[in-house]
């Protein structure tokens, strides 16, 4: 049934709810088209949207973004990253550059680039030059840089790679004693590339409502819509309500090359700890470009808060939905979009960005 965002509201408010509902998004995407269209407002008050982990710049390791720092400022290289990298902070001494864009502005050479492709054209444009490509992202950012390795790329690009698979920190969550929803709305995004099969753990072994969303407001409240239906009619099951591009198996060509290219691995979530089978790594075949291999290793683990989050930041307690972000006590106060302190408001897939993008202010 095809209805639209006022239809939905209306069929939402015509549900017998008594009690809270608790759904989580794993989504950036899916956080700010809620934010900036409203929708928690808009929604029945038993309803309840927790963002969750849905943003893989607030979840990159401090030790990846050193080492990144490090090997621009030390090596002869030319550093591309995500725009979204660039002012996420580090734990370092105030005479050091905490960030990728601190060390662009003392001489490091650190350009942003959009989308693999760029850092492609960049290294074939100058091949005398030493190009890293600094690639964090979740399975959709991913996937594209697994096809520019099997697709083969010159011998002066090399892949510092950060990338992480969403539904381990769900399935994570769901096995603590307390995961802190009723129910989830997975993204879209993912399952494009995935499949929706990803998700059928949260229905199967853990008895949730679930459904998978687009990024429109009609998508996200057919997906609240069905979630809370079920709770209510006690029947589980995974619902794609992005059926125009959510097909069974996902992209069988992208998922190939991820499976050629990369490897799965034990991953670092900063300020959460390693999550067993969450994060890439390029296969063996392919260390002849893995930064890891080819440059030195600058991490230093004697580094005061090395690896964590910042002193007094609740960032990872907002990613897990522990908390919201105006919870955080340095929300609007010494966090704030110009200065950020922790990585939730840096990116504009983090929780606290979106917030405050939408006119949150600390309470």
């Amino acid at each position: 049934m095809s209805l639209s965002a006022k239809e939905w509201l209306t069929q939402l408010r015509q549900l017998p709810l008594s009690d809270r509902f608790r759904i989580m998004n794993v989504c950036g995407g899916h956080e700010r088209s809620i934010t900036q269209a409203g929708l928690r407002g808009a929604l029945p008050p038993q309803i309840e949207l927790i963002p969750g982990p849905g943003c893989p710049v607030c979840v990159c390791p401090e030790e990846d973004i050193y080492q990144a720092i490090q090997l621009a400022i030390n090596e002869e290289i030319t550093l591309l990253a995500f725009g979204d990298m660039l002012r996420v902070p580090v734990n370092v001494s105030k005479q050091e550059p905490r960030s990728l864009d601190q060390a662009h502005g003392a001489g490091a050479d650190i350009r942003p680039i959009a989308s693999p492709i760029e850092a492609l054209k960049l290294a074939k444009s100058e091949p005398n030059r030493a190009f890293v490509f600094f690639a964090a992202g979740f399975e959709t950012t991913t996937a594209p840089v697994a096809a520019l390795l099997v697709e083969g790329i010159p011998d002066n690009l090399s892949i510092l790679l950060s990338g992480r698979l969403t539904w381990p920190a769900v399935s994570m969550l769901l096995e603590s004693d307390t995961p802190g929803f009723d129910a989830l709305v997975a993204p879209g995004h993912v399952a494009t590339v995935m499949g929706p099969e990803e998700w059928q753990f949260v229905v199967d072994k853990h008895q949730l409502p679930a459904a998978i969303a687009g990024f429109t407001s009609d998508s996200l409240l057919a997906a609240t819509y069905s979630v809370c239906r079920q709770a209510l009619e006690d029947r589980r099951f995974l619902d794609n309500c992005y059926p125009e591009l959510v097909k069974p198996e996902g992209n069988l060509s992208a998922r190939a090359h991820l499976s050629t290219a990369l490897e799965v691995v034990d991953a670092n979530w900063r300020g959460i700890g390693t999550i067993p089978k969450s994060g890439f790594a390029l296969h063996a075949d392919y260390a002849k470009w893995d930064a890891r291999l080819r440059y030195p290793e600058y991490d230093e683990p004697d580094r005061k808060r090395a690896g964590k989050m910042p002193a007094g930041c609740d960032c990872a307690q907002v990613v897990l939905g522990k908390k919201y972000p105006n919870e955080c006590r340095l929300y609007g106060t010494a966090c704030v979009p110009r200065n950020p302190i922790g990585p939730c408001m840096v990116s504009d897939e983090g929780a606290c960005r979106i917030w405050w993008s939408g006119g949150v202010r600390p309470d």
